[in-house]
């Protein structure tokens, strides 16, 4: 496997985000309320259109992963406390490129970044209780796991348990 790159979304990346998360239906669709079966080229533009505003702004930073020129995986960090210096740390990867340390790999150029770049001290990375793959990318990542946080997600499902798993500056 070659090393994966990461790089801030720009407004060409609309179809390679749909391609992905349409090949990725089934695995998704379990853990990320936002995809479902009619998820549209619409939707993936006005997400990626959205996505550099929120990175001057400081909101949101999210990152296509690639490998060998081919988008694999999305990681990013949202959901940014500025008071408290923390924030949140997610990210999925398309069903072919699963089980090839894609997340791993973005997670730690990801992270990199954020303390690099950013003030934040803290990330956080939040998985539902079911979903053990997302689990293990927080491990091998050497986040600390400190806890199980009830109701905390809302699944397509319905509510769910999460284990929250930090990394520090």
């Amino acid at each position: 496997m070659s090393a994966c790159s990461i790089r801030l979304h720009e407004p060409g990346d609309a179809e390679h985000v749909h391609a992905a998360v349409r090949e990725s239906m089934a695995e998704l669709s379990p853990w990320m309320a936002w995809c479902h079966p009619e998820y549209s080229l619409a939707e993936a533009s006005e997400w990626v259109r959205a996505q550099p505003d929120l990175a001057r702004q400081g909101q949101a930073y999210a990152f296509g992963v690639w490998r060998d020129g081919q988008y694999v995986a999305n990681c990013g960090i949202n959901q940014i406390n500025t008071a408290n210096r923390f924030a949140n740390l997610g990210y999925w990867v398309r069903t072919s490129a699963m089980g090839q340390g894609v997340a791993v790999a973005a997670v730690r150029l990801v992270s990199e970044y954020a303390f690099r770049e950013t003030d934040l001290l803290r990330l956080e990375i939040v998985c539902a209780v079911g979903n053990v793959r997302s689990q293990r990318v927080a491990q091998k990542c050497g986040a600390v796991r400190e806890g199980i946080l009830r109701n905390r997600l809302l699944l397509p499902s319905g509510p769910s348990d999460a284990v929250m798993f930090s990394l520090v500056r």
